[in-house]
């Protein structure tokens, strides 16, 4: 499937039976992508932790322009998809694998699953399969042009 469109037509398959959703992502780098995928899910509570920071969890709520993350600390406790965001990956955050796997214990609920989003088969290429125990992968891939 090509675009954005169909990126956000397989997510919304790959969450329909959740209620919950929580987004861990690099702050900055991934909360866009969040954002953008929490619009697809709008009938869904929909959380953001950046990197491992569970006690700066925001939820994304609706505004008159949008989306936006939330004043307040939320709980993403018991969520039934955990989704990681390729952005994680990037060496520069230097993601520890024990306490990312914590978190994700501690966020998921017992029949939840993992879904990672991300472009350029950056879980691939960076070793992640063999750390997280997706369900599944959405990996999109970009094309970048400049045009006049």
């Amino acid at each position: 499937m090509t675009g954005l469109n169909e990126m956000l037509a397989i997510f919304k398959r790959e969450t329909e039976d959740a209620s919950k959703i929580t987004f861990i992502g690099s702050p900055g780098l991934c909360t866009p992508f969040a954002e953008f995928l929490s619009f697809g899910a709008s009938d869904k509570e929909t959380h953001f932790i950046p990197l491992t920071n569970i006690d700066d969890c925001r939820e994304f709520v609706p505004k008159s322009y949008g989306l936006a993350l939330s004043e307040e600390i939320t709980n993403p406790i018991g969520s039934d998809v955990v989704v990681l965001m390729g952005g994680l990956a990037i060496p520069e955050f230097n993601v520890d694998f024990d306490e990312l796997n914590e978190l994700i214990d501690k966020v998921l609920a017992d029949d939840g699953k993992i879904v990672g989003v991300c472009f350029m088969n950056m879980f691939y290429e960076s070793g992640w399969l063999d750390k997280i125990n997706f369900d599944s992968i959405i990996d999109g891939t970009l094309i970048t042009m400049v045009k006049r």
